[in-house]
């Protein structure tokens, strides 16, 4: 599909809307979604939802809220996609400072290995020209299993970083700055200037967008400046889910998302949907849709509870905690299939 800019496109919100109306295999629960509301709302007080959260939780993202942190959360995210294994037991695995990581935080424990060895691969000077097999010494496994879309990944860093440069000085904390602290000015000017971020496909006649990756940075650049300064974002709140594999199967477990008998079969069966296939569109619009009326649910119990939350509780955050839960979880979800997709996108 030829690019011709976000004019006519639906917004991540009004796709998921668009799509939740009119989906076939796919419907969200009312009763799941109270359900899981409840089950946030234990946490409302907690460190889970919140803003500070993202570093107290999670070792691997950067403890700094400087540039270079921002640099390093906009290579994660340039390549925070497909790490799904074909086989469960046989997966990409890093080793690093003593731990093994699997999945996405495989992708971080291997950027900050190439950091502590050297390498500037945050540095968009470094990976505008870094070469396929440099590519494939940074993210190499310690399992025989290779990261997958090594090659893709290659492809982005050089386009990324070119593109870097030329408009943003080679660092993105240039590109934040020219959002004028809007989520939603970032969100477009990422998607705009970075052809890999462009999450868009059709549905029933209508362009949609997911833009998952996109989303997911600003919110991690909200998260690294710790909503302050240049993060400090007054729209945070439109940002939805991140629409990925692994949000879609914790809200099914979880009774929130329903899929036909004949889509759960496909995906039992280990079928592969395409990027852009009427199911696949609709198990990721449900999924940021279903979200939406879990927040909005949470927030109205919070309001009755009359309990104060610790800050603004948004889509965001409950994207967080819902897929470190998801983690947590993996051997209760054995029998709740995740959709195979493999893309640049999510």
């Amino acid at each position: 599909m030829e690019w011709g800019g976000m004019e006519g496109i639906l917004t991540p919100r009004e796709s998921a809307r668009f799509i939740a109306e009119n989906s076939r295999d796919v419907c969200v629960d009312s009763g799941g979604v109270r359900r899981v509301a409840e089950l946030l709302l234990a946490r409302a007080a907690g460190p889970e939802l919140r803003v500070d959260g993202w570093k107290a939780l999670h070792e691997l993202n950067p403890r700094a809220a400087d540039e270079a942190a921002v640099n390093w959360v906009f290579v994660v995210d340039t390549l925070n996609f497909s790490f799904w294994a074909e086989q469960e037991e046989h997966k990409c695995l890093v080793r690093y400072g003593g731990k093994t990581y699997s999945g996405y935080w495989s992708l971080c424990a291997a950027v900050n290995r190439a950091l502590d060895e050297g390498i500037p691969i945050t540095s968009a000077s470094y990976y505008a020209t870094v070469t396929l097999d440099q590519v494939w010494n940074i993210f190499r496994s310690d399992s025989d299993v290779a990261m997958p879309l090594i090659e893709e990944r290659h492809r982005i860093l050089n386009e990324t970083g070119k593109i870097l440069l030329e408009k943003f000085g080679g660092s993105f904390l240039n590109c934040v700055r020219k959002s004028e602290k809007s989520a939603q000015k970032l969100l477009h000017l990422v998607v705009e200037s970075f052809p890999s971020y462009r999450d868009v496909t059709q549905y029933k006649g209508k362009r949609i967008s997911f833009y998952k990756r996109a989303q997911i940075l600003v919110a991690d650049t909200w998260s690294v400046l710790e909503g302050k300064g240049d993060g400090c974002f007054e729209d945070i709140s439109s940002i939805t889910m991140f629409a990925d594999y692994r949000l879609p199967q914790i809200l099914v477990y979880l009774g929130a998302l329903k899929y036909s008998d004949k889509l759960l079969k496909k995906l039992l069966d280990g079928v592969m949907l395409s990027y852009g296939d009427k199911q696949e569109v609709e198990i990721r619009g449900c999924a940021v849709w279903c979200v939406e009326l879990i927040r909005d649910c949470l927030l109205e119990l919070i309001e009755k509870s009359g309990e104060k939350p610790n800050g603004e509780i948004n889509s965001i955050l409950l994207d967080y905690y819902l897929w470190d839960y998801a983690r947590d979880h993996r051997e209760d979800m054995k029998g709740i299939p995740f959709h195979r997709t493999r893309c640049i996108y999510y």
